[in-house]
C-alpha cells in the first residue's frame, strides 16, 4: 500500500488506521537516520505531497549542510513558502535557483525566537489565504542540527514546541530532518514532541540502490520494519 504520507507502509489495520487519523488530523513527524541525503530528499518529497492534489507548503531551511535540500519545483500545485536563516556571511540558507512564484523570507541566526515568530506568521498567513482541508499545509524543516549545534538543547525543544503545535492547530503535517542514528541522545530529547519519527536509509543490493525507511508510531508503540520509500 502507498499513501501520500511517505511511501509504502505496510497493510495492517494499525498502521493503515493511524496513518489516516496523522493526516485527518494533523501530525508531526521526527526524519532521523545518518544516510546520505539521498534517503532523507526521498521521504521529504513524500511527505510534502507530490500529486495534483493542490498544498500549500513551507520549506524552512537553517544554517549548516546537513540538509536534504529538498526545495520547491516548479511542477507542484497550491503556494510554496520558503523561510531561510542567513549565516555568518549573511548568505539565505535556501536552495538556488527557487521558483519565481515562491515566496521568500530571511531571519538572521542569532535568535531562536525570530525564527520561531517567523514560522507561526507563514503559518497564520497561509491559514488565512486559503480554506486549509485536513493535510493541506505541509511544512518541512530542514534542519534540526545546526540549531543543537548552535543553541541551547532546552531551547530549541521550546521552539519545535511552539511549532509542531501550531502545524497540528491548522492539521497540517510537518516533518523535521535530524540526520543523527535513532538511539541518538538529541533524538530520545525531542521525539516526545513528534507523533512518530520515521528513519530512512540507503542501502545497496545487487548494485541497485535501494532507499528504505522505517516507522515509528509512538501513541501505539508500533515499528513497521524496513520498507522502500
Amino acid at each position: 500500500m502507498r499513501t501520500d504520507h511517505g511511501g509504502g507502509v505496510p497493510g495492517s489495520t494499525t498502521f493503515a488506521q493511524t496513518l489516516s487519523a496523522l493526516k485527518r488530523e494533523g501530525s508531526s513527524i521526527l526524519l532521523v537516520g545518518r544516510t546520505s541525503a539521498t534517503a532523507h530528499r526521498a521521504a521529504c518529497h513524500r511527505l510534502m505531497g507530490d500529486g495534483e492534489e493542490p498544498r500549500q507548503r513551507l520549506y524552512i531551511f537553517t544554517t549548516g549542510t546537513e540538509t536534504c535540500g529538498q526545495g520547491p519545483s516548479t511542477d507542484q500545485h497550491g503556494e510554496t513558502r520558503v523561510l531561510s536563516q542567513e549565516n555568518e556571511a549573511g548568505v539565505a540558507a535556501s536552495p538556488k535557483g527557487l521558483p519565481d512564484d515562491v515566496t521568500e523570507t530571511v531571519v538572521g541566526q542569532q535568535l531562536l525566537s525570530t525564527l520561531g515568530t517567523a514560522i507561526i506568521d507563514d503559518i497564520d498567513d497561509m491559514e488565512s489565504d486559503h480554506e486549509l482541508e485536513p493535510g493541506e499545509l505541509r511544512l518541512c524543516f530542514d534542519s534540526v542540527t545546526p540549531l543543537l549545534r548552535e543553541h541551547k538543547s532546552q531551547n530549541v525543544f521550546r521552539l519545535l514546541h511552539m511549532v509542531t503545535s501550531r502545524t497540528r492547530q491548522a492539521d497540517g503535517m510537518g516533518h523535521f530532518h535530524l540526520p543523527l542514528d535513532r538511539d541518538s541522545d538529541y533524538v530520545r530529547l525531542l521525539e516526545p514532541l513528534f507523533d512518530a519519527v520515521v528513519e530512512v536509509r540507503r542501502t545497496e543490493e545487487d548494485d541497485e540502490e535501494r532507499l528504505e525507511q522505517r516507522w515509528h508510531l509512538r501513541d501505539r508503540d508500533a515499528e513497521s520494519g524496513w520498507i522502500e520509500i
